[in-house]
């Protein structure tokens, strides 16, 4: 996570009058696991995010980047990545 995302992102609750397909997406990150979080809302005093989980289901929630940062220090090669290409995208666009 940068400090250019973290600056950009809105904060937890910023975006809920926005419809959810209108809702832009201003971090990817994927994992080995096949599973992918986007990040729509973030609070850089928790490192929580809210945003759109593709896993075994796809599901908006909350997730951790504490969790993700967790694991990437239980292997000795990153699990989960942030996708460096990413460019900030509404939910509707990205194709799922």
């Amino acid at each position: 996570m940068t400090k250019e995302i973290e600056n950009r992102i809105p904060r937890l609750y910023e975006t809920e009058e926005i419809e959810t397909d209108e809702k832009v997406v201003q971090v990817k990150f994927f994992g080995a696991n096949g599973w992918t979080w986007y990040g729509v809302e973030y609070d850089p005093e928790d490192k929580l995010f809210f945003g759109l989980v593709d896993g075994f289901e796809r599901e908006w929630g909350y997730f951790s980047l504490n969790e993700l940062e967790e694991v990437n220090r239980q292997y000795p090669f990153p699990m989960i990545e942030r996708d460096l290409y990413f460019e900030p995208t509404k939910i509707k666009d990205l194709n799922l």
